[in-house]
């Protein structure tokens, strides 16, 4: 932060301090409290409430807003052969790595055992199994609005992305007065979604305060036994991301003909620079120059699928959010069936569209899919718990979701081009 910006005041040395460091702080403090007082450090439970309140308060309109404007952004000449292709490898990508996230939990089952849904205080939402017919059939809302008033993710995206759609036509129209119309919606819901970026930065400013309360409580009745399930489920989350970059990649790679090992060299700067500074699109320069000076991809087709791939493609979140969503139904005690699995890895895919501008995206999109699955944050209940807890380590899972964002935002471009017939194969 550059001393123009830095906060003055009794609350500088709050506010000029990373956030994501404060957070672990945050998460350190808490489990520290939480074994030295034991069950008494529940009096702070109120502080971890706010933040849960606060959460559950913003994401149905961040979901509407962000999702039309991603929708929206996207020009309709654009979705020829080459927009085609890359929508189809990235969502195919997507639907493998939270598959992939929901397989490695299932064998390593993070967060069993934990059983933080033991007391009555703390008693998660049973989890509801609509049919698979009735889950594809109750994507498409009846009435938006009273979707939207209830919290049924899956139909607000699907209606986001529909309505978005239609924006990006009349915006594009030939009539002038379409054409006027559907720039005043775009920017209105841009607008707003700016908005709701802001609220989300100011709730993440409280962020510290309300970890350190959740995770206080959850050691007061766990003890240092809780320092476990963490390590597990980062090590699980891991698992995918290197089964994603290694062996899904690879294949696509392989099946295509290319050099395994060229791409890596090639790719190497752009994926360290996206570990380092877990920003897909803080990466994005240097993604296009290896791209372009490394592997032989024009910036005709990088310039267009590479920010592309910055908005809608991400892999690696989607690893998180299936590792992360049974470490919360396992830790406090839930069942989750294929059914439910199945409807992670749908929202999933589907909110992974216009979702990657969100501060905080990976956590916000875990409330999504959490939601999708009939499984609410309520104030004091373990599900609140658990989710403080992935909260508490999300800087460094945020670390591994990203590099593999990027490199699959580079295979996907590398196999555009080769379709294309534009890769200069002197490269490789």
């Amino acid at each position: 932060m550059s001393d123009s910006t830095k906060k003055a005041g009794p609350l500088g040395w709050y506010f000029n301090t990373n956030l994501l460091l404060r957070i672990l702080i945050g998460l350190i403090l808490g489990a520290a409290a939480g074994i030295i007082f034991g069950p008494s450090v529940s009096v702070v439970q109120p502080l971890g409430s706010i933040l849960v309140n606060l959460l559950k308060m913003i994401v149905m309109p961040l979901i509407l807003t962000s999702l039309v404007v991603g929708a929206a952004s996207i020009q309709p000449r654009e979705l020829g052969k080459i927009g085609v292709r890359i929508f189809v490898y990235y969502m195919l990508t997507s639907a493998l790595a939270v598959t992939i996230g929901l397989l490695t939990a299932n064998i390593f089952h993070p967060g069993a055992g934990l059983n933080l849904g033991a007391s009555a205080d703390a008693a998660g939402k049973e989890l509801t199994q609509p049919g698979f017919i009735d889950t594809l059939l109750a994507i498409i809302p009846k009435n938006p609005f009273g979707a939207l008033s209830q919290g049924q993710v899956l139909p607000i995206i699907f209606f986001a992305l529909i309505f978005g759609i239609g924006i990006s036509v009349v915006r594009n129209s030939e009539d002038s007065r379409l054409k006027k119309s559907g720039e005043i919606l775009f920017f209105m819901f841009d607008g707003a979604a700016e908005v709701m970026y802001v609220i989300v930065r100011w709730i993440l400013e409280y962020a510290p305060i309300g970890v350190f309360a959740l995770i206080a409580v959850v050691f007061g009745k766990q003890g240092a036994s809780a320092f476990g399930s963490l390590g597990l489920v980062t090590l699980t989350a891991y698992v995918g991301f290197i089964l994603q970059i290694v062996f899904v990649y690879g294949v696509f790679l392989i099946f295509n003909k290319l050099g395994y090992l060229t791409f890596f060299r090639g790719a190497r700067e752009a994926m360290i620079t996206a570990f380092v500074t877990r920003s897909s699109s803080g990466t994005l320069p240097i993604t296009m120059r290896n791209m372009s000076e490394n592997l032989g991809v024009p910036r005709k087709i990088s310039s267009f699928t590479l920010p592309l791939g910055a908005t809608i493609n991400m892999d690696g979140t989607a690893i998180y959010m299936g590792v992360c969503a049974l470490f919360i139904t396992n830790a406090v005690g839930m069942e989750m069936t294929l059914g439910d699995q199945f409807t992670i890895i749908l929202t999933a895919v589907l909110a992974s569209i216009g979702s990657a501008g969100i501060p905080g995206a990976g956590a916000i999109m875990l409330l999504m899919v959490l939601n999708s699955i009939g499984i609410t944050i309520e104030a004091g209940s373990a599900v609140a718990a658990a989710y403080a807890m992935i909260l508490g380590i999300d800087a460094l899972l945020d670390m591994g979701r990203t590099i593999t964002n990027v490199t699959g935002d580079m295979i996907g471009t590398i196999l555009v081009s080769k379709g294309e017939k534009e890769l200069d194969m002197t490269k490789w």
